[in-house]
């Protein structure tokens, strides 16, 4: 009897009756909603999908697959990996660092920490190297072609980081500087760029932060498209843009030099980003290497893919989760998504006031980094008062640029705050 009382008190449906843990029952609901919206909705879901099942995995009590003290601070604490015990004054420097009290409860001095599958995935994103590496199979993708063809299109994924300085400066006014940055890049459309730069400035954030960013980015067909038709008149809608010239093989492959010799140089932070993404794209464009392109665009990103949202998904924690905080970050997301899309669209109606061959306004709000999605959105809308105008080509000129712009926004906020 006592071996049976034994093994019921070590099931999870026992310690859900624990203090506390009916957090993880509502945790739990939020990962359904997210593995719905991901599996049947089809919103992002090769990121959404193990997002969710990461977050559903770490709120199940007893798995203990994911330690959040190891990570506690916002540093890796390489002792407690190697074994070492828990001792009262790492208890007390941990609590004076703001760390919840819900993290450290659970710890006695003396105790140590059997890691768990997740604990050890997620030492690549802690250490920046998921992010890097899917920013490279991101550059095997893109096609700079319509930026380098129509320049004036890097104005447009400029004007549509607006909406990371705009959250930026709405949430310094509740948040920190480094969480007000993190929770500003939101606005960048851009998972991976978000996850970087909330690791380096505020790790603690990181799971309502990411799934905000993916979750936004999924929800662009969404969110986009009422804004786009508020801030544009019909004869705007209408207007009908030259296709885009074509660009030499050499401007493609002088272009991802350039741009990380240039980012580098003016911002150490990012070059590690925007090096991988120039990197997987002068593979692309190289055209000598293509067991290299194949492998960083498909296997290697396929499994790095896995490997983030698997982890990330896992960060998102009741303790951490659950609190006004994290409304407050989803309500900076939407109004950064809402700025960004505006910032893009207006700057290409005041373009229009100067220019002699006019740009249609929706591809400006592919200015956010969202590829293509955003792309395919401005042609969607345009296409609905014109079926016969075709804006894909010339929106992706916007959204490549995007992709930089954002890197680059994040690569100024951490100047400023890492």
């Amino acid at each position: 009897m006592a071996a049976i009382n034994n093994f019921m008190q070590q099931t999870g449906f026992y310690m859900f009756g624990q203090e506390g843990n009916w957090k993880c029952l509502i945790m739990i609901a939020v990962s359904f909603v997210l593995l719905y919206l991901a599996i049947v909705k089809g919103f992002e879901p090769l990121l959404l999908l193990p997002i969710a099942f990461g977050m559903l995995c770490t709120n199940l009590p007893g798995a203990d697959m994911f330690h959040e003290i190891l990570f506690a601070g916002g540093h890796v604490h390489w002792d407690l990996f190697g074994g070492a015990p828990i001792t009262q004054e790492f208890l007390t420097e941990m609590s004076e660092a703001g760390v919840a009290d819900a993290v450290l409860a659970p710890w006695a001095v003396g105790s140590t920490v059997s890691l768990g599958l997740l604990d050890v995935l997620y030492l690549g994103v802690k250490l920046g190297i998921y992010p890097c590496l899917i920013f490279m199979g991101v550059g095997t993708m893109t096609d700079f072609g319509p930026l380098l063809a129509n320049p004036k299109s890097m104005l447009l994924g400029a004007a549509a980081q607006l909406g990371i300085y705009c959250a930026f400066l709405i949430a310094v006014c509740f948040f920190t500087g480094n969480e007000s940055a993190a929770i500003a890049i939101i606005g960048g459309a851009d998972g991976p760029t978000a996850i970087y730069v909330t690791n380096q400035l505020a790790p603690h954030l990181l799971g309502p932060i990411a799934v905000a960013a993916y979750s936004y980015m999924a929800l662009i067909p969404l969110i986009q498209p009422p804004l786009m038709k508020m801030l544009t008149t019909k004869k705007e809608k209408l207007i009908r843009m030259e296709p885009p010239k074509n660009v030499s093989k050499a401007a493609k492959i002088i272009f991802p030099i350039m741009v990380t010799i240039i980012t580098a140089l003016l911002l150490p932070s990012v070059a590690p980003l925007l090096g991988c993404l120039m990197l997987g794209n002068l593979f692309k464009e190289s055209g000598v290497v293509e067991r290299l392109t194949k492998t960083a665009g498909n296997e290697l990103m396929n499994i790095v893919t896995i490997f983030l949202g698997f982890t990330v998904g896992a960060t998102a924690t009741a303790t951490t989760f659950l609190s006004v905080q994290t409304l407050e970050i989803m309500a900076m997301g939407i109004v950064a998504f809402g700025f960004g899309t505006a910032g893009g669209v207006l700057l290409a109606k005041l373009m229009n006031l100067f220019l002699k061959e006019k740009i249609n306004p929706l591809i400006g709000s592919a200015g956010v980094s969202a590829v293509p999605m955003a792309a395919r959105v401005s042609q969607v809308v345009g296409q609905k008062e014109n079926p016969s105008n075709f804006l894909l080509m010339h929106a992706m000129g916007p959204n490549v640029a995007g992709v930089i712009g954002s890197a680059i926004a994040a690569g100024v906020l951490m100047s400023l705050f890492g």
